[in-house]
Order: C-alpha cells, then sequence, then structure tokens
C-alpha cells in the first residue's frame, strides 16, 4: 500500500512538472496564432482588457494527465480510468471546436447551443454503456451520510433506461456547469483542485488506486496551470479546458457510483448554473428584469465590487469546505470496508 500512495503522489507531481513545461511551450505558439478570447459585450467593463488573450490554455493540464496515464500504461490493471479519460477529451474535443471557431470566425459564441448539447448527449451515453459493459455500474443510487444504497424500484428493463437518462442529463449538467465556472482568472481551476483531491483520496481509499491517478494528476496539472492563469491571466483554459475538467469530474463520480456525491463536491458549480436559470426565468417573468447585477453569480459579485482575486478564494474557500463535508459523508462506509 505504501508504494501504492507513493505512485499516487509521483504522479501528482509528475502532472505539475509536465503541465508547467507544456504552459512554457504553449504559449508562444497561442500567441503566434492569435489565439485571443474576445469578451461579451454586456460583461464588466474592465474585462475589456482580457482581449487578446491566449485561448486553450487547457491543454496544458489536457497534455499532462494524457502522458501521465500512457506512461502507466503498462502498470494499471483498472482500465476504467482509461474510458474515464477517454471520456473527458471527447468533452475537450467538443470545446476545442467550439474554442477554434470563436478563434477562426472573431466571434463571442463558437458551436450553437444546440451542436454542444447533442454532441454531449452522444458522449455521456456511451460512456454510461461502457461503465455498464464494465460492470463498473450499477442503477443503485449512493446516498452520503446514511451510508445507505437507493435501488429503483423498477423491473431491469425500466431501470437502465430510467438511470442512463438520469446519467445522461447529470453527466451534461455538470459538465456545463464547471464551464461557466470558467469566468474569471483562476476561478474554475482552483475551485476544481479540492474536487481532484477528494476523488483521488476516496479512489485510493475504495482500492481503486488505478482510477485515482487522473485525480492526483490533475490536481498538481492545476497547481502548475494556475502560474499562467492567476489574475492577470496570460492565457485561459477555453472550453477545451473547462469541458474536460466538466467531463473528468462527472465521469469520476459515476465511476465511483456516487452521482449524488456531485451536489456537495460540485456545489460551486451547482450555483453557478443556477444562478444563470435565475435570472433568465426572472428576466422572462418580469419582462426585463434581473435578480442578479450579471449571471452567472461570479459576474454579479464584481458587478458589486469585489475583486477577481476576492471572488477566486472565497469560491475556491467554498468548494474545498464542501469537498471536507462531501467526505464526511462518504467516509463512513469507505472506512467500514
Amino acid at each position: 500500500m505504501e508504494m501504492e500512495w507513493l505512485r499516487i503522489g509521483l504522479v501528482c507531481i509528475a502532472g505539475g512538472v509536465l503541465s508547467g513545461l507544456s504552459g512554457i511551450l504553449l504559449l508562444p505558439v497561442l500567441r503566434a496564432l492569435k489565439a485571443g478570447q474576445s469578451v461579451h459585450e454586456i460583461g464588466p467593463t474592465w474585462h475589456n482588457s482580457k482581449v487578446g488573450t491566449p485561448l486553450m490554455g487547457g491543454l496544458m493540464f489536457i497534455a499532462a494527465a494524457v502522458i501521465c496515464l500512457l506512461v502507466n500504461l503498462f502498470t494499471v490493471q483498472n482500465y476504467t480510468v482509461y474510458f474515464t479519460l477517454g471520456f473527458a477529451l471527447c468533452f475537450a474535443l467538443i470545446g476545442f471546436l467550439d474554442d477554434f471557431c470563436k478563434v477562426k470566425f472573431k466571434r463571442e459564441l463558437g458551436l450553437t447551443a444546440f451542436q454542444k448539447m447533442a454532441l454531449q448527449m452522444v458522449v455521456a451515453a456511451i460512456y454510461l454503456y461502457i461503465l455498464y459493459k464494465q460492470q463498473a455500474l450499477t442503477t443503485s443510487l449512493y446516498i452520503p451520510f446514511v451510508n445507505w444504497t437507493w435501488e429503483l424500484p423498477f423491473p431491469p428493463f425500466i431501470n437502465f433506461p430510467l438511470y442512463f437518462i438520469f446519467g445522461m442529463f447529470v453527466m451534461v449538467g455538470t459538465v456545463n456547469a464547471v464551464n461557466l465556472t470558467d469566468g474569471i482568472d483562476g476561478l474554475c481551476a482552483t475551485v476544481t483542485l479540492p474536487v481532484m483531491a477528494f476523488f483521488a483520496v476516496v479512489a485510493c481509499l475504495k482500492g481503486l488506486w488505478d482510477l485515482a491517478l487522473l485525480p492526483a494528476c490533475l490536481f498538481g496539472a492545476l497547481i502548475a496551470y494556475l502560474f499562467f492563469n492567476w489574475h492577470p491571466a496570460k492565457v485561459f483554459m477555453g472550453d477545451t479546458g473547462s469541458l474536460f475538467l466538466g467531463g473528468v469530474v462527472c465521469a469520476l463520480a459515476f465511476a465511483l457510483n456516487m452521482p449524488l456525491i456531485l451536489v456537495l463536491v460540485g456545489f460551486v458549480y451547482m450555483v453557478e448554473v443556477l444562478s444563470d436559470l435565475i435570472q433568465f426565468a426572472y428576466f422572462r417573468a418580469t419582462h426585463g428584469k434581473r435578480f442578479f447585477k450579471m449571471a452567472p453569480i461570479h459576474h454579479h459579485f464584481e458587478k458589486c465590487g469585489w475583486k477577481e482575486v476576492k471572488i477566486v478564494l472565497v469560491f475556491s474557500a467554498v468548494s474545498a469546505v464542501m469537498c471536507l463535508i462531501a467526505w464526511f459523508g462518504v467516509s463512513g462506509s469507505i472506512l467500514v470496508k
């Protein structure tokens, strides 16, 4: 077991080194390609200074994850970690297409909402099917804190379609919530750091050492990425990076058979997407009035006068506390086993 913990630690360090080296090599290339960010017209005026900041910086931690897992290819026995990585890479590809359209056609929006949703649904369905065929997925739902697993009360031919539909919507919703969180310098990466730590520790204590490799690597890789993305950011992860991270978050929750834990570890992501939905519904219901000064909610705090660094520190602290709460919610069943 000591050797397994050592391997996880080395992968975390390797992820940071590889991500940092990737950033040093990638940043000049992105600048030369003029792969720059455009800014929302109704956003905070001080965001105008971000115009032209290179996009697709998410390739830094994506490259680190791919290299680390390839290096461990011959030591891995549980290949679910590669299915998880493949799932996240598919979302990264969707994000890359979106970023490419923004850069190529010099517009704020890339792919249409329908195009992104359709592609994401297909990827989610394929991943769930693979987990099912690998017997790594059940139709039962683990309930944190009470250490109880709820079995769907229907026959198998109803249970599986229902669970697949539930899983697809949870995955797509989570991925896009993470994407919304990537709105200011350093926010998405810092909020995701404790989430990666949570999944790495839970996977280790469940004896799923191979599955822990991916979140452990990304923990180190995101720390290195923040050297480039901390305010004022030299590079943005773009949809390439945020959709990849969203894919990793929800894929790990399902691979560990605890999708409901996303309510806790993904609390900040949920608040971001809910603020967007509340804003939209209130705007429509009141014929033009706004509930928040701007949505998603991190922009509301900007409009209230909060500095970007303050928002990032507060949101990441909330994420860390919620991950700690989630740990207490699942640790009982893990430690008993």
